[in-house]
């Protein structure tokens, strides 16, 4: 084997390994990330459950963001939620990355992770996929306390308010959402499909992959034209 058929194989394997480990893979430009399973914090989940780790996301993210082969980004969703914070950390630096990000929500965009959905500068999302809004929890002792319940209306108030920034919805609509009791038996919030989630002006479009990519390819091909 000569030296550039080993290159390539070392890359090849790179590869592989990366989307084992990460579920990240870049092809012809695009770069594309996973968020599935539960966002994992600063505390790790047990062992059988699927997660996001966000320590991996982000470093991920920036080095899309620095790579000159990396064109654009495309965020497969796919997560039943997780940690506040740092569901709101992989939405922070999406809305930051000044290339091409579209996001394309597949199965369910959960709780946090309708932030990371918004985030990108496209969003879509399939017809069969739902979407689950709910106003924010917390586990662990809970203080009876008005700066309990301060701390919480503090931070649900973070994530409405990137929400709102990011997407078309209003903050009276969503909050009208998020404070349902008639939609969840045992719940407070709302289920929206994919079809209701660009309607209330959520996400942007209903699409799959072939739309997502396209949409993706050909901010891409503007990018470049005004570079």
């Amino acid at each position: 084997m000569n030296e550039k058929e080993n290159t390539e194989k070392m890359i090849s394997e790179g590869e592989e390994s990366e989307i084992l480990r990460f579920g990240a893979a870049a092809s012809s430009g695009v770069h594309c990330i996973t968020v599935i399973g539960q966002i994992e914090g600063h505390y790790a989940l047990g062992q059988g459950t699927k997660a996001t780790k966000y320590e991996h996301i982000l470093p991920i993210i920036v080095s899309a963001e620095e790579d000159a082969r990396v064109k654009g980004l495309l965020v497969i969703i796919n997560t039943v939620g997780g940690d506040v914070e740092a569901g709101l950390a992989i939405a922070e630096l999406l809305a930051s990355m000044k290339k091409p990000t579209v996001s394309l929500v597949v199965g369910g965009g959960h709780s946090i992770g309708a932030p990371i959905a918004v985030s990108c500068r496209r969003s879509f999302i399939v017809p069969s996929a739902t979407m689950t809004l709910h106003p924010v929890r917390i586990t662990g002792t809970v203080l009876g306390l008005w700066q309990s319940f301060d701390y919480l209306s503090r931070m649900q108030k973070r994530v409405t308010d990137f929400i709102v920034a990011h997407s078309r919805v209003t903050e009276a609509e969503l909050m009208k959402m998020l404070t349902n009791t008639r939609d969840m038996t045992n719940d407070v919030g709302t289920i929206v499909d994919g079809a209701c989630a660009v309607k209330c002006g959520l996400i942007d479009e209903l699409g799959g992959l072939s739309t997502a990519l396209s949409a993706l390819r050909a901010m891409i091909a503007e990018a470049e034209a005004e570079a």
